[in-house]
Formats: structure tokens, sequence, C-alpha cells
């Protein structure tokens, strides 16, 4: 392989993100006032903003949650599980945040900010479809959907603590490697 066909700036990303994907096991277990603060939903947001590779965007965050989510369920249960109840709504709530991160056409606080909201909200609202329908905690009508939305705000706040805190990191870090390395920009950056 010829370094002309060597995308550095798509490995340079990839390896943010892995790198943002090792936070995760980081032991946070036994204080809940800590569960949901992770990387995942800025790393999504990232790579929706930064891959020019539509697949790229999707599959580099969403296989590296799938990589760490065995580990970290083995963790928990002592099994080996490539599933868990309500897997594919948490993946689709993260597929979504890669969306909205491919929405950011300028990178400034503001709208990393934004974005980090907006995907805490699409997060909240999708994966609590899951413990509303398939639980048995509450009703099956909308005051259950709803008292779960409730019982889902503290998971929610750290969630978007984990965004913003992981965003200005990933964030910070790639503009800043963008404005010492040139190769990392795009054709169009570099434009003008």
């Amino acid at each position: 392989m010829s370094l002309k066909n060597l995308n550095v700036r798509s490995w340079v990303i990839f390896f943010i993100i892995l790198a943002a994907t090792a936070t995760r096991f980081i032991p946070l277990t036994g204080n809940v006032a800590w569960f949901n603060f992770t990387p995942v939903g800025a790393i999504a947001l990232f790579a929706g903003t930064y891959f020019q590779n539509r697949w790229k965007a999707y599959l580099a965050p969403l296989m590296l949650l799938f990589i760490s989510d065995i580990f970290i369920n083995h963790a928990y249960t002592g099994t080996w599980n490539l599933f868990y109840g309500g897997f594919q709504w948490i993946y689709l709530s993260f597929a979504i945040m890669v969306f909205i991160g491919s929405l950011i056409k300028k990178v400034n606080v503001g709208s990393v900010f934004l974005a980090s909201i907006a995907g805490v909200f699409v997060h909240w609202i999708v994966t609590d479809i899951e413990p509303w329908l398939a639980g048995t905690l509450y009703n099956k009508d909308i005051t259950g959907y709803y008292q779960s939305l409730v019982a889902a705000i503290p998971f929610e706040r750290n969630l978007l603590l984990g965004n913003l805190v992981f965003g200005a990191l990933l964030y910070g870090a790639f503009e800043l490697a963008k404005s010492k390395f040139g190769i990392l920009k795009t054709n169009k950056e570099l434009a003008y």
C-alpha cells in the first residue's frame, strides 16, 4: 500500500474514537451517581461530524460500542453475551446521534453543545421505549412511558455531562490537531 492511498485523517479519527472508547473501562461500578457518564454519545457525534465517508461514520462508533459492550457486559454478568435486552434501541439512538453529528457544518462550542443536547434527547426518548414496553415496572399506557422517562433523568443527565466533557475533548483535540497538521484537513478546508 502506498502512502498516497493511506487516508491519514480517517485513521486519526478512528484512533481518537478508539482511545475515547477505552475510557468506558474505567471502573465506575458501585457508584450509581456516575452511571451513563460515558464517551459514547460524544463519539457518535464526533464520528458523524468528521468522517467524510458515511459508512465509516456509522460503522466505527457502533462497532466499537458493540465490542466494548461485550467486555463490559462480561464484567457485570460473568458471561459472554453478544446482545442484551433493549440493545436495538440503544444502538438506534447512537446511530441517530451519528446523523446529528453529520449536521454540524461548522464546529464551535455552540454547535457541539446543541448537538449534545439533541443527542441526549434522542437517547432519552428512544431508549426508554424498552423498559416501558418490555419491562414490568411501568404501565403499558402513555403514563407508564412518562414514568419511565422521569426515572431515566439521572442517567440522561450523566449522558449529557459525558457528551459535553468528552465532546470538548474530542472536538477540541481534533480541531487543534487540524490547525497544526494540514494533512488532517479536508480538501474543502484546505481551499480556504
